[in-house]
């Protein structure tokens, strides 16, 4: 059975996925592991360079260099510096292909999922290959071990970022709210055309102009408590025509207030779409 089962790279500072190998693995204790090693990875720059959080079954290592971390979830089996022989020379490999103004630069998770080729590369060779032919390596960390040993942490202390120890109560994170709108309909875009005629006619009267100009703003972008400004607006155009029925016919007028009951209706009617689910790596 392999020893090391999952690994990905890090940025120190905000611990933004980098890279990552694919794992096969979908027990529920390997994806509570999982969950763990995210947390860790956001607290990484509290830590000295080598750390451990052992759990009942697998270990989180994780070995840090300048601003970029290697990171591995092990069985318990996984001798220490194995893991820890794995992930330097991990941060070998990946600080050899990406300079540092590349890795500061990345601003999507798992920018360099190119990458993942040499994870599963160097994995499969720490997990296949005999520890005799890695003697002189594994030698070398043990001794740097000996010295400096690494942090130990459990796998429950991961979660005192989300409040659960020393007394806190659990913060239960909520997904953020999706502002995405429907699409535009064909009566949408009409409506906004006729608005924005209604706002050329009225160029030279400032809070026609402000008016029509919000019922386009109201149709096109999410806004809290819609329903109430699109009533108000619809008032101050009515009100607003009818303080000028002696410069406008009755066609000009039921024109303005025709188009302020249609963009009304559709600035309603225009839901909010349903959040789609993420996808993980």
């Amino acid at each position: 059975m392999s020893m090391i089962l999952f690994a990905c790279v890090v940025r120190v500072r905000d611990g933004l996925p980098l890279s990552a190998s694919t794992d096969f693995y979908h027990s529920q204790d390997f994806l509570e592991c999982r969950r763990r090693l995210k947390t860790l990875a956001l607290r990484l720059a509290q830590y000295p360079g080598r750390g451990s959080a052992e759990g009942l079954d697998f270990s989180i290592h994780f070995s840090s260099s300048r601003d970029v971390a290697c990171m591995a979830i092990c069985s318990r089996q996984c001798p220490a510096a194995m893991a820890f022989c794995f992930l330097e020379t991990l941060w070998w490999e990946f600080t050899a292909s990406y300079d540092t103004t590349c890795i500061g630069l990345a601003s999507r998770p798992y920018a360099f999922l190119e990458f993942d080729s040499v994870i599963q590369k160097v994995k499969w060779h720490f997990n296949y290959v005999s520890s005799t032919q890695m003697e002189s390596s594994l030698e070398k960390i043990q001794e740097e071990l000996k010295f400096q040993p690494p942090v130990v942490l459990t796998l429950e202390d991961t979660d005192v970022a989300n409040g659960v120890m020393n007394g806190h109560p659990q913060m239960h994170l909520e997904p953020a709210p999706n502002f995405r709108m429907e699409p535009v309909t064909a009566l949408g875009i009409l409506s906004l055309i006729l608005n924005i005629m209604c706002a050329a006619l009225n160029l030279i009267r400032g809070i026609h102009l402000a008016e029509h100009s919000l019922q386009c703003y109201l149709y096109l972008f999410y806004s809290p408590a819609r329903t109430m400004k699109v009533v108000l607006m619809l008032l101050f155009i009515c009100l607003g025509n009818m303080y000028l029925h002696g410069l406008r016919n009755l066609w000009q007028i039921l024109f303005h207030i025709g188009v302020a009951f249609l963009s009304s209706y559709q600035i309603l009617t225009r839901q909010l779409q349903e959040k789609q689910s993420d996808c993980g790596v």
